[in-house]
């Protein structure tokens, strides 16, 4: 079996270029700003109340999530497989002032007890991780009540673009070949360890890249909005956050 370190996204995000411009190319501009204040919305609303919460961010990355739980009060721990990614999430919580703990960690096999927290974070982690399953496991183990992770949904726009990275990837192309899921596979991963959805949240029906392209927010609530209301949001839309309580 493939150890998880040969695998593609271990070698991007230990790319120093990669961790400085992650936040620009994933949350620049009009878009990526949207993106990220309705990402912090549903995050707190599936956490609240966050005060004195003991959360554990997973693939915390440039450490944005944890940041943000850390301001709301809770008392957070962000780990990472990327020293590069840390070195600059620790950069902005010393700038910010915020106290976050940050260290190397893997969510193939986490080093915390068993309900070590109140809370499991995990953001777009499970759509690059080699073993998705092994990693909700353990996001699961770790967690006391609950657990918020994200995928993109294979009912959605972003299965094309999944399946034209995976084929670039084959050509020896330079690319992200990212896996797409169902509901029920998530659901039924959940349920095995003890965990059931009780919350969902998607974001957009049309692909991410194509409001990107276009660049204007207000045109983008304004479409996304029309699509919801024809209900091909409930259908289609991706991102997919979940909350989920330990049953």
């Amino acid at each position: 079996m493939t150890e998880p370190r040969d695998h593609y996204s271990y070698r991007v995000y230990a790319d120093p270029a990669t961790a400085r411009t992650f936040d620009a190319r994933r949350f620049g501009g009009p878009i990526g700003e949207l993106i990220a204040r309705q990402q912090a919305d549903i995050v707190r609303a599936f956490l609240d109340p966050l005060r004195g919460c003991r959360v554990l961010d997973v693939g915390t990355g440039t450490g944005r999530a944890a940041l943000l739980l850390a301001r709301e009060g809770a008392q957070v721990t962000g780990i990472d497989a990327s020293d590069e990614m840390l070195a600059v999430a620790r950069h902005r919580a010393a700038q910010e002032g915020v106290d976050v703990r940050f260290g190397i960690g893997d969510a193939h096999a986490l080093a915390f007890a068993a309900r070590s927290f109140d809370a499991v974070v995990s953001l777009r982690l499970l759509m690059h991780a080699p073993r998705w399953r092994e990693c909700l496991s353990e996001l699961c183990r770790v967690a006391d009540r609950r657990v918020v992770v994200d995928y993109p949904s294979s009912r959605s726009l972003a299965r094309l673009q999944s399946t034209a990275r995976r084929v670039w990837h084959s050509l020896g192309r330079s690319t992200e070949p990212y896996q797409v899921f169902s509901d029920r596979e998530i659901a039924d991963e959940l349920e095995r360890s003890g965990f059931r959805v009780r919350q969902v949240d998607r974001q957009f029906v049309l692909p991410i890249a194509l409001h990107k392209v276009l660049g204007m927010s207000q045109a983008t609530l304004a479409v996304e909005q029309a699509l919801r209301r024809l209900g091909l949001l409930r259908l289609f839309g991706s991102p997919v956050t979940i909350l989920a309580e330990r049953a």
